[in-house]
């Protein structure tokens, strides 16, 4: 279906000034002071003017916003003569995937994630869903943007309702062998997020009893913004896997680009372990293929990639620069501590759906609980999980740290932040990329004791407040 539109007269009524809310990977503001149908407009005909695309793929999650944002920012692309695609309610990665299974110019999703519930902000890709982050265009959008002196094509854009979901479902399920699947029953946590949709949409074809707890999509998040990395937000997932006895359980942000697992006794599995269990399903598909790291904690990746003939490669934390390195080395997997994991086969993307049906599989294959895939590793490389200090000058804290560190380091890297090794126990710690915060991160070899009296050790050097 599709529509002819006039160019509208946003436009005339808007002036020039600062757009307040672009990061380093995406944009987001505050609803209405920050982000508004206005604002919406005019990073629409922005994005139109950086990228000159001719056909552009747009979603929007299920935060009360975003359907009157994702029309204005609609509206913008159509004026500056663009083809809007609109696959309507959805998570990150199915634009994702809809930009570059249909050969789209670019895509735009309408979403602020875990964000509270009065943000919202966009998430942006090219062609071939290669991100535009602050380095690679935001910084360009946002400078149009602001300038709202824009180009005057020859004839508005037309609109399309795309339906993409019958595609993005048939692709998730190639990851499988369902002839190795057993019955599994499943707590599925969705937050009233978008995840909710994808795993009904997904049940027919699965032999798994889903447990579906906050499953209905709902932007007043009644039980709270889906985020799973909060402890507190763990608990009902927790006890669901406990009253239902069930063999695992999945929870998912509001844009289900990340997926948390939880193993059958109900403990929340770090995502780091994740990481190591993904590039062991993919290394027994594809010997010596390329699995791509971040940084943060990485021995009991590199132990596992080493032990079954991969080739690991380390990339800067977070999308933009993982999407690069999974690209120029034409890697099979990547995967951050943070819960994101990224596929060659998804256009070198992440989902937060592909992990836990590749993870759910790989319990029925080897016929062993989650814990035990997951335990082993977690006793022979300990970790700390991601510890947020706030500080006046992160420069100088990180500074200070290198200085008592360094003289007895077996190395020291600075791809991402600080990382030092020592021969059993090693750390990473970096300012945030989006948030005035140092994340510190420590592992050590087989040894929980001195990981936890190095973490001590260091967070008294660092001071700062809690966050």
């Amino acid at each position: 279906m599709s529509s002819d539109r006039q160019p509208s007269t946003s436009a005339s009524r808007l002036t020039a000034g600062p757009i307040v809310g672009f990061k380093a990977y995406d944009y987001r503001g505050r609803i209405p002071s920050e982000l508004n149908p206005d604002v919406a407009y005019r990073i629409g005909r922005a994005y139109a003017e950086f990228l000159k695309p001719k056909r552009v793929v747009v979603g929007r999650d299920i935060r009360l916003s975003s359907a009157e944002l994702c029309e204005a920012l609609t509206q913008g692309l159509l004026d500056s003569g663009v083809d809007v695609y609109d696959i309507g309610l959805c998570g990150t990665e199915v634009v994702y995937f809809a930009t570059f299974s249909q050969s789209m110019d670019g895509g735009i999703m309408v979403t602020a994630s875990h964000n509270p519930p009065d943000y919202n902000g966009m998430k942006f890709v090219r062609e071939q869903s290669r991100p535009i982050s602050g380095d690679t265009g935001l910084q360009d959008i946002k400078r149009i943007a602001e300038a709202n002196a824009f180009s005057v094509p020859e004839d508005p854009g037309k609109r399309f309702e795309l339906d993409i979901q019958r595609q993005y479902i048939e692709h998730l399920l190639s990851y499988l062998d369902r002839s190795k699947l057993k019955k599994l029953r499943i707590v599925v946590n969705a937050g009233n997020g978008g995840a909710g949709l994808i795993v009904d949409a997904l049940e027919p074809h699965l032999p798994y009893e889903f447990i579906k707890i906050n499953h209905e999509p709902d932007g007043s998040f009644p039980n709270g913004v889906p985020n799973p990395m909060l402890e507190e937000n763990r608990q009902s997932t927790i006890e669901a896997i406990r009253k239902h006895k069930a063999d695992c359980g999945v929870a998912w942000d509001g844009d289900y680009d990340r997926c948390f697992l939880f193993d059958e006794n109900g403990e929340f599995i770090e995502g780091y372990y994740i990481v190591g269990l993904l590039a062991s399903t993919f290394l027994r598909r594809e010997p010596g293929a390329r699995i791509v790291h971040d940084p943060r904690l990485t021995w009991a990746t590199l132990d596992i990639v080493q032990s079954l003939g991969g080739q690991a490669v380390m990339s800067k934390s977070g999308h933009a620069f993982m999407k690069d390195v999974m690209r120029q080395s034409d890697a099979i997997y990547g995967g951050e501590m943070s819960a994101h994991h990224y596929f060659r086969d998804f256009g070198y993307c992440d989902s937060g759906q592909i992990p836990w049906l590749l993870v759910t599989q790989l319990m029925c294959e080897l016929d062993v609980p989650l814990s035990k895939l997951v335990g082993e590793r977690i006793a022979k490389f300990p970790a700390s999980g991601e510890i947020n200090r706030k500080v006046e000058d992160a420069a100088a804290t990180i500074r200070r740290v290198q200085e008592k560190y360094q003289a007895g380091a077996q190395s020291i890297d600075f791809t991402d932040g600080l990382s030092i090794e020592f021969a059993d126990w090693r750390f990473n710690l970096r300012a945030s990329n989006t948030e005035p915060l140092l994340r510190l991160n420590v592992e050590s070899r087989g040894n929980r004791e001195l990981m936890q009296a190095k973490t001590a050790e260091l967070l008294a050097l660092i001071g700062g407040e809690e966050a």
